[in-house]
């Protein structure tokens, strides 16, 4: 045990003299887990805190679980925090199952006991089993690439970091430790009923998978780490794609082109929409599964030019020609108008960035960049909406035409044309829709034109 905990410190870079809180229900795998940590905190120097949640599921029961803990850490001079919760009102008044509703409980006050002491490591006693059927449960219920790697050895949470030292072990290891160090653990009689998924998983499918190899829990953390390590690469492919096909982002809208999106590698466009999924929801909602990624990826992959899916908590995924939206109820945008000094980079409503300078060489012109003479315009330079009767002069067209048309032959989508950068002149000539329209002031220069350049470049937020 002390060899496994030794090993799992080197290999996650677990630092010394830092403050641990160490989630314990009484039960034998966190009470192997307090114990073993408990000796070694002095050569380490681990400041031990342990935190425990009374559930209010078993009355009675459950609280003297709560006096156990404290009796223990009062026994070794531990620092012992504790609530009780009354989870069945919270699972009746969130609509949550019992144990979603305990997890997030239990996880609140974990983070409430990290902010109060600001502690580097919250440990928690998940094992090799747990890793096991973790994995299994997820495959059957359907997740995300992410989801299949399981549980990780160490993550990110509040204002340090969760670690799991005890992925290497199995439920026997623990249990044979607690013996070993004289401990007599509580039991919740609970994990016997096989009313929950996890104990199904748990005295059915686990005993077998365990018969067929007994070092399965090995083979399951290997797996677990490959698909971490595979997931970030991919990730990283992905937001690097993301952010070449991606047209528009704010907090409520986020539109890709289609046709770029269509030629990213199909691993890499179920992670596109999983991050986009993640950056628009916030808080991914639990009724949420990789089906919906799949539903999007298949409506793209039927060519239709307009369709709209709905996904919960008032997502709507639109298709209009070659844009796909991901856009809750529809807002009504505000107008704004912005003068724009020079050089400066302005931060326009809609979530993109207009930046402005003048060059002495001309700048080669793209869908995001718009380069003329500095002659060619009057300053300042302003960027608005569009207003009622705008029109336009484009290259090679006589006379003008009007904006409204512009976005509709370009098919802009119809909640995005209210908030759509406009780019004039103080005369009011129009110079430049972005990724949309240039005017006819985008003329190419004469060899004799020495004038220095007005280049305007628009830049989307990247992921």
């Amino acid at each position: 045990m002390t060899k496994k905990l030794i090993e799992y410190i080197r290999e996650q870079d677990i630092r010394k003299n830092t403050i641990v809180v160490v989630g314990v229900s009484g039960g034998p795998d966190s009470m192997a887990l307090l114990q073993a940590l408990y000796s070694i905190h002095k050569e380490y120097s681990f400041h031990l805190i342990v935190a425990h949640v009374d559930h209010m599921f078993r009355g009675q029961e459950s609280y003297e679980d709560l006096l156990y803990v404290s009796e223990w850490c009062q026994q070794y001079a531990i620092q012992f925090e504790s609530t009780r919760v009354n989870v069945p009102s919270f699972m009746e008044q969130n609509q949550q199952g019992s144990s979603l509703a305990a997890r997030n409980c239990r996880y609140a006050f974990f983070e409430e006991v990290m902010q109060k002491y600001n502690a580097d490591y919250l440990a928690l006693a998940h094992h090799g089993d747990d890793q096991i059927e973790t994995i299994l449960m997820r495959l059957v219920r359907g997740t995300s690439s992410k989801g299949i790697a399981g549980i990780l050895p160490k993550r990110f949470f509040s204002c340090g970091e969760i670690i799991r030292p005890l992925l290497a072990l199995t439920k026997k290891d623990l249990e044979d430790y607690c013996k070993a160090q004289n401990i007599v653990p509580r039991i919740d009689p609970s994990n016997a009923k096989n009313t929950y998924t996890r104990n199904r998983f748990r005295h059915t499918v686990l005993p077998f998978i365990k018969n067929e190899n007994p070092l399965a829990h090995e083979r399951f953390n290997e797996f677990g780490m490959q698909q971490v390590e595979d997931e970030a690469y991919l990730m990283e492919l992905t937001k690097n794609h993301l952010n070449k096909v991606i047209r528009n982002k704010d907090s409520g809208t986020i539109i890709i082109d289609i046709l770029l999106f269509q030629s990213m590698a199909i691993s890499l466009q179920r992670r596109c929409i999983q991050l986009i999924l993640e950056y628009i929801y916030k808080e991914i909602p639990s009724n949420l599964s990789s089906s919906h990624i799949r539903k999007i990826i298949g409506m793209v992959k039927e060519g239709k030019t307009t369709w709209k899916l709905d996904f919960p908590k008032g997502l709507k995924v639109y298709r209009s020609y070659n844009d796909l939206l991901f856009t809750f109820e529809e807002k009504k945008a505000l107008p704004y108008e912005i003068l724009v000094e020079i050089p400066s980079t302005v931060v326009l409503p809609n979530g993109m960035s207009l930046k402005v300078k003048i060059e002495e060489e001309k700048v080669e012109s793209s869908n995001d960049t718009f380069c003329i003479p500095l002659k060619s315009v009057s300053l300042p330079i302003i960027v608005r909406t569009r207003k009622d009767g705008d029109r336009m002069s484009l290259k090679g067209m006589n006379g003008s035409k009007k904006i409204k048309d512009i976005f509709i032959n370009e098919k802009v989508h119809q909640s995005l044309r209210d908030e759509w950068p406009i780019i004039i002149d103080q005369s009011g000539n129009i110079l430049w829709i972005p990724f949309v329209k240039k005017s006819a002031y985008e003329q190419p220069c004469l060899s004799q034109d020495h004038s220095p350049f007005l280049v305007m470049k628009v830049i989307c937020d990247s992921f």
